[in-house]
């Protein structure tokens, strides 16, 4: 059954970082260690930021603006064979919303200061979470497909095929 929802989201802030466009982006952030960037978050939301620089890490949740039309069967940057969108992290999705797990350097008013980015530069904000161990990480027992990947992750850019 399908939804009668229509969703609107608005941006809460714009992601900065040394990527300016998708080609040669690390595809996670295990690949993007010491990467720095910044994350502005707009005076409206200011308030929202308190007490955020006692967590180490944190969830950036956003809208993978520059991807092209979705696609529910893709090849993956760590695979040579199609599989299901929702059994790989491409970034051209029926619902283009990415997430990317940061290292919160330092807060200075409504900028943070993060490193390990994997994220083009300008991307849309949506939201912020802060990472707790105990909430977000599971003992992980299969990982599909990718258990017979032929790439190190840490070593896989992005190489445009998901961007128009």
């Amino acid at each position: 059954m399908e939804s009668e929802y229509i969703i609107k989201f608005k941006p809460i802030g714009t992601i900065y970082s040394p990527f300016k466009e998708p080609l040669g982006v690390p595809i996670q952030t295990s690949g993007a260690k010491g990467i720095e960037g910044s994350v502005e978050v707009f005076a409206e939301f200011l308030e929202g930021l308190k007490d955020i620089d006692g967590f180490s890490h944190i969830i950036l949740i956003y809208y993978f603006h520059l991807s092209k039309k979705p696609s529910l069967l893709v090849t993956p940057f760590m695979d040579k064979h199609q599989h299901g969108i929702f059994a790989t992290r491409a970034p051209a999705r029926p619902n283009p919303i990415g997430f990317s797990v940061v290292n919160l350097e330092k807060v200075e008013g409504n900028l943070l200061l993060v490193k390990d980015i994997d994220i083009v530069n300008g991307t849309p904000l949506l939201d912020i979470k802060p990472c707790v161990p105990q909430f977000d990480f599971s003992k992980v027992t299969k990982t599909g497909w990718l258990e017979n990947a032929d790439k190190d992750i840490a070593d896989v850019k992005d190489d445009g095929r998901f961007v128009e």
